[in-house]
Parts: C-alpha cells; sequence; structure tokens
C-alpha cells in the first residue's frame, strides 16, 4: 500500500524537475538573446585601446647592455700546471715598464720536484752509458760469433771436397796399386814354386826350400786377397761412410752459422732495443726535468709591454662570473686562468651580449651609440667589428634557456676618460627611416601566418593583412596595408589568431570493426565543444562568456538550443544536477535511499 502511494509522488517529483529545468534553458536562453542585443547595440570600440597610424621619423635599434675593454691589450694567463698560490701581487692600476714583476706564483713545491728530478736523470743517465756499452760488447761478440761459424762451415765444405777430389782417388788408387804388387807378388810366387819343384824332382833343393816357396806362394796369394778385400770394403763401406759424414759435416756447419747469425741479430736487436728504451728513458727524464725548470720560470709573471696593470677579475663582463673572486695575493689560480690585462693602446670596444632574437638584425659595419653609466651626458659612436658564430657557452651554462652573441663595437677615436671595465648601453642602429608609418608591436597579430591588424571601421573592428618591417621592441614599422591616421585595436582578439584550420581524425571504431575516413573539420577548435555540457549558471560569468564570444559562435549557440531534441533536453539536466551544489548532492542522496537501500522520495 505504501509503495502505491509512493509512485504518484515520484512522478511529481519527476515532473517538477523537468519543468524546472525547461524554465532554466528558458531564462538562458533569454539571457543570451539580452546579451546578444546589448552587444549589437553597443559600440566595440569604446572597449578597446586604440592607436592612431602615425607617419614621422623612425629608428630601428637593438639596444644592450656591456663592458668597455681596451680594444688592443696583452692577457697574461697563468701558465703554470695545476693549481698555484699568489705570492706577491702588483696593485691594480699601477702603470708597469717593460719588464716590471708583475705576478710572483708558489713555486717550493716545483722546486722539491726538480730536485728529485735532476736525482732520476743522473741515474738514468748510468744506466743509459751502461746499455750502450753493453750493445757494443754484444755487437763486437755477434760478429766474432758469425765469423766462426762461417769459418766452419768453409772448412766442412773443403773437407767434403779434399775428400773426394783428393783422398778417396789417392787410397783407391792405393788399394789398386796393392792389387797390382800382389798380383805380380803371386805371379812370382807362382813360378819360383814351379822351378822349386822341378828342382825338387831332381834333388836340387831340399823338401825345407820347397816348403819354404810354397808358402810364400801362399802368402802372396793371400795378400792379393786382402788387396782386392780392401778395395772392395773402400767403394762399398768406406767411401759411402766418409761421403755422408762430410756431407752431414757440411749441412750442420751451415745451419750453425744460421743459427748463430740469427742468434747474433736477436741479441745486437734486444741489445739495441734495450739501448734505444734507456736512451728514451733518459730522454723523457731530461725532458722532465726541463718542463719543471721552466715551469719554475713561469712562476714569475713579467710585464711584457708598457701599461696599465687591470686585474682579469675586474674587467670581465657582467661582473659575475661562476663565483670568481677578485684576484688577491694568497687567491689559488688555475692553469690557463687569465690574470692580468695590459692594454697596449688608448683605443677601445665595448662588448655587448646580443640576444638570439636580435641576431637577423644585425650584421657587421653596423653603427652604435655607446652610452657609459660612469658617464652620464656624453655618448660615443662605434662599429660592429666582431659578432660571435656561436651563443656564449658560459650564458647558456647559467642559463640553459639564455642564449647571447658576444659582439665586439669598436668605439671611434681614442677617448681618455673610458676606462676598462666600464658597464656602458650599446644602441645598435638597424634602420633609420626620415619618414615611415608606424604602430605599436602589440597591434600586429599573425592570423594564418599572415600579419594581421584590426583597423576601426565605424562601429566594428575589422580584420586587415599588412606588410611589415623590422621592429625596435616598440615600434613596428608598416610597409604597406595602412593609411596615416587610421585606427588600430591595440587589443586584438588573440583567439583569431590561434584559430586554424584543422583536420580531426576520428579513431578507428572497435564495436563496429570498421575504420572512419578522416573528415575534414572546417569550423574553429574553439567550436568543438559538446553543447550539452554547459557550466554552472552564473548570469555574470555567462555575461563574460558571451562578450567575448564572436558573433556567428552565439547565433549557432542560439540555433542548436532551439533545436535540441528531447534526449539531449533529458542529458542537459542531468548535468545541471551534477553542477549542484555538493550539500543539495548529498541531501538528495541521503533522501533517495531508505531502509533496506530503496529508494524513498526526497523531501
Amino acid at each position: 500500500m505504501t509503495e502505491d502511494k509512493q509512485k504518484p509522488v515520484l512522478a511529481k517529483s519527476r515532473f517538477l524537475k523537468i519543468t524546472a529545468m525547461v524554465i532554466i534553458l528558458l531564462v538562458i536562453t533569454a539571457v543570451i538573446l539580452v546579451i546578444s542585443i546589448f552587444r549589437k547595440s553597443a559600440n566595440p570600440i569604446d572597449n578597446h585601446a586604440t592607436y592612431k597610424v602615425q607617419k614621422g621619423p623612425l629608428v630601428i635599434s637593438v639596444i644592450e647592455s656591456g663592458t668597455i675593454k681596451a680594444r688592443d691589450q696583452v692577457i697574461l694567463k697563468n701558465e703554470v700546471e695545476g693549481r698555484t698560490s699568489v705570492i706577491t701581487l702588483v696593485p691594480e692600476g699601477t702603470l708597469v715598464r717593460k719588464g716590471d714583476l708583475l705576478v710572483e706564483l708558489d713555486a717550493s713545491a716545483l722546486i722539491d720536484q726538480k730536485i728529485d728530478q735532476e736525482i732520476r736523470v743522473q741515474n738514468q743517465e748510468a744506466s743509459y752509458i751502461g746499455s750502450k756499452e753493453n750493445f757494443a760488447v754484444v755487437e763486437n761478440q755477434a760478429k766474432s760469433d758469425v765469423d766462426k761459424a762461417k769459418l766452419d762451415y768453409e772448412f766442412a765444405k773443403q773437407d767434403l771436397k779434399k775428400y773426394i777430389e783428393g783422398e778417396y782417388p789417392n787410397q783407391l788408387q792405393e788399394a789398386q796399386a796393392k792389387i797390382t804388387l800382389a798380383e805380380e807378388e803371386l805371379t812370382r810366387a807362382r813360378e819360383t814354386l814351379k822351378w822349386s819343384r822341378t828342382l825338387s824332382e831332381e834333388k836340387f833343393i831340399s823338401n825345407t826350400e820347397l816348403q819354404a816357396d810354397e808358402l810364400a806362394e801362399k802368402k802372396r796369394a793371400l795378400d792379393l786377397e786382402l788387396a782386392k778385400n780392401n778395395l772392395d770394403l773402400l767403394q762399398n763401406f768406406t767411401y759411402q761412410r766418409r761421403l755422408a759424414q762430410l756431407e752431414s759435416d757440411v749441412s750442420q756447419a751451415e745451419m750453425a752459422l744460421e743459427r748463430t747469425i740469427r742468434k747474433a741479430n736477436a741479441n745486437v736487436v734486444q741489445a739495441e732495443a734495450d739501448l734505444r728504451a734507456k736512451e728514451a728513458e733518459y730522454r723523457r727524464q731530461q725532458d722532465r726535468l726541463q718542463k719543471l725548470i721552466d715551469q719554475i720560470s713561469k712562476t714569475k709573471i713579467y710585464a711584457p709591454v708598457d701599461g696599465l696593470v687591470i686585474y682579469a677579475t675586474s674587467a670581465q663582463r657582467g661582473g659575475w662570473r661562476g663565483g670568481t673572486e677578485p684576484l688577491r695575493e694568497g687567491q689559488q689560480v688555475l692553469e690557463r686562468q687569465e690574470l692580468i690585462y695590459l692594454p697596449t693602446a688608448e683605443s677601445a670596444k665595448a662588448e655587448v651580449d646580443i640576444h638570439e632574437a636580435s641576431m637577423q638584425k644585425i650584421r657587421l659595419g653596423m653603427r652604435a651609440i655607446i652610452t657609459v653609466n660612469a658617464l652620464p651626458g656624453q655618448k660615443f659612436f662605434g662599429t660592429i667589428s666582431k659578432i660571435a658564430p656561436l651563443p656564449d657557452a658560459q650564458s647558456m651554462w647559467l642559463n640553459p634557456d639564455l642564449k647571447v652573441y658576444n659582439t665586439d663595437i669598436n668605439i671611434d677615436g681614442n677617448p681618455e676618460n673610458l676606462r676598462t671595465g666600464m658597464s656602458c648601453r650599446a644602441e645598435i642602429i638597424v634602420e633609420q627611416y626620415e619618414e615611415a608609418l608606424f604602430i605599436p608591436v602589440q597591434a600586429v597579430i599573425r592570423v594564418e601566418g599572415e600579419p594581421t591588424v584590426y583597423v576601426s571601421s565605424g562601429s566594428t573592428l575589422e580584420p586587415r593583412r599588412v606588410e611589415i618591417g623590422l621592429d625596435n621592441n616598440r615600434m613596428i614599422h608598416v610597409i604597406s596595408g595602412l593609411r596615416e591616421g587610421e585606427i588600430v585595436s591595440l587589443t586584438p582578439p588573440l583567439k583569431a589568431a590561434a584559430i586554424e584550420r584543422t583536420t580531426v581524425i576520428i579513431p578507428e571504431a572497435a564495436v563496429l570493426g570498421e575504420k572512419i575516413s578522416p573528415v575534414p573539420q572546417e569550423q574553429p577548435q574553439a567550436e568543438q565543444a559538446n553543447v550539452g555540457q554547459m557550466p554552472a549558471f552564473d548570469p555574470e560569468k555567462m555575461r563574460e562568456a558571451f562578450e567575448n564570444m564572436p558573433e556567428e559562435e552565439k547565433e549557432k549557440i542560439r540555433k542548436q538550443f532551439e533545436n535540441m531534441s528531447p534526449e539531449q533536453l533529458e542529458q542537459m539536466r542531468k548535468q545541471f544536477e551534477n553542477m549542484q551544489s555538493p550539500d543539495r548532492a548529498r541531501t538528495r542522496g541521503q533522501g533517495r535511499r531508505g531502509q533496506g537501500g530503496r529508494e524513498t522520495p526526497s523531501d
């Protein structure tokens, strides 16, 4: 029964909410119409700061601060390696003569190193002399060993040749001669034995004599056989063995000669390498000693020319260079650090830093007007003589977003009252016009990449493209597109400069599984907002928002309100509910939930 009673109450509550939302929409539409009528009736020129285009003399210049320095000067640097301390220092501003002592650095550590180095040089010299004598001994011994090996090789070849051509033929001939003699003696012994047998048969000789002859005949036969055996032994065994032995001696002597030569060369090379190493080390130690002597001499810095002493720390541009303190006695200085400047002439220059935004305006040879802070009322003139090709590394290190280029401006003449280190301000003249149109730089904006100004035309502001030249950060030169006396707005609509034609690419449709072609979007990006997402209702904010909207946007919004469907109205209703205050949202949420988690009508 209770639920039946609640249904009419809920229906009535929803009806009241929808009715309230419709009323709110009608109020918003009325406000928009009122604002639109008010905007159309008001003169837009009254709400803008304007400027009348002028024609007259115009100077395009770049103004930068800098430091006065001598144009020609001698820079004295610390040439002692590492860190050293300043013992004595000539006072700044002293007029010195050539040869005067300016700075004396601490040399005690260098003197101790010099003494140690002298001992090393003496030890290395003794080692070098010993290596030199050893090289001579090794070279002489190598020559002797090679000569002996060559002689042994020659003797071995001669022995082989002597045996083949001398000893062996003699031995062969001797063996053959022994065979011949043995054959003759055997023949005579056989003849004698033959006669002895005949005489023995006739009893002219005794048997003993016959036996002696027989024995002599056997002995001669054995001698002949022995001589033949000796010849065969000589030809088949002794000759072959002796020949092989002598040939081996020749080969061994040749290989021994080669080994001796290689060993001798290796010994000589090793001794020579050791000599060169000792000599190089000796020279290196001598160079180190000479370097220490040279370093000690550089601890005293003398004036190379006559001049006025200026500390480098005082002449550095900007007055602060990474925390460098003024030069003083007892201070530690680094190698290659600039210590003293000695101007060699009275001519001066101004060193300025040109910002990268102005680099396209300046070039060599441009004239400049220099004013010095310490000399008020005086102006000096100069010419740009040098423009650095790269940004100043020190400035980039201190501020990575700041890129400036060191530029030198030679000051005309020889001003006597200029001093190194003075702060100055240089105005570089880029262009000068006796008669030119100009307007403030803030009046020009770029629409679609083209310079545009908004010109007053009756009660409206009309955009007009113009051709512009250079500016001096205050006024900009107008070449064409404007006439003298015309009124331009100093607060042009910046949204017009931001509007560009864009192409919106719709992502791949995951639900449909197909790709949608890119759709060119002709409307400005400001028109892409969802109409249903309206801000909280605040008349003042709504008024300001609509005042800043172009007329085309307001007309489109009115048409969209008129053409909204019931679903869009329901969506707007939900958004209005979400924009309610947190207290009301919590109250509404608490009223919707009763016991058991069921919704109940709120109060």
